[in-house]
């Protein structure tokens, strides 16, 4: 099911080198220690934050998120994207704060075109373009985590492997949004 996507380790090392070799300029990502606004005004500008969970595989999908609420409207006039593809949640997290921030961001021509190409579609498309974009594809893995021991398309996972998913938060017309590929739409955390 991967379809040619391997794991990107979580390091913003690695962030900052991917985004810039899709063309994105003057972004550098940070590792956070804190969440006190002390510490975030140390960073400014803050774009966006993205968090690496422990996915809960055992649990059911909720017609509800646990906090804030869906907004279904949000997508036309945001990026949004459903994720379509395993292994691409660190790039779609990425991918979902800077294309929210193109005026504040020079995003580079190629992810310029991109989101103005999936622009009117709605997010499962978006997805499925976001995964067959051959660019960004190879730039993900470019920076993906190798084994020399295990081929991550010949190992299948199994129910007792740990599964981590990445999910971007960042202010959208003065709202925070949690923007999470594999649910139905942006999440509405309020102003």
């Amino acid at each position: 099911m991967s379809g040619g996507w391997n794991t990107v380790e979580s390091d913003a090392g690695v962030f900052t080198y991917l985004v810039e070799n899709l063309g994105v300029k003057n972004v550098q990502f940070e590792e956070l220690i804190s969440l006190e606004p002390e510490s975030l005004r140390q960073l400014h500008p803050v774009y966006g934050v993205i968090f690496l969970f422990k996915y809960p595989t055992g649990e059911k999908p909720s017609d509800t998120p646990h906090d804030g609420a869906f907004d279904f409207g949000a997508a036309e006039n945001m990026f949004f994207a459903a994720q379509t593809i395993q292994n691409a949640c660190g790039t779609q997290a990425l991918l979902s704060v800077l294309l929210n921030k193109e005026d504040e961001v020079d995003i580079g021509p190629q992810l310029k075109e991109f989101k103005e190409f999936t622009g009117a579609f709605p997010a499962d498309l978006r997805g499925d373009v976001l995964s067959n974009s051959e660019l960004i594809r190879d730039v993900h893995n470019s920076f993906a985590r190798s084994s020399p021991f295990i081929s991550e398309d010949q190992r299948s996972a199994t129910a007792d492997d740990d599964v981590y998913h990445f999910i971007a938060y960042t202010s959208i017309h003065n709202t925070l949004y949690e923007l999470d590929g594999l649910q139905p739409a942006p999440i509405s955390h309020g102003a």
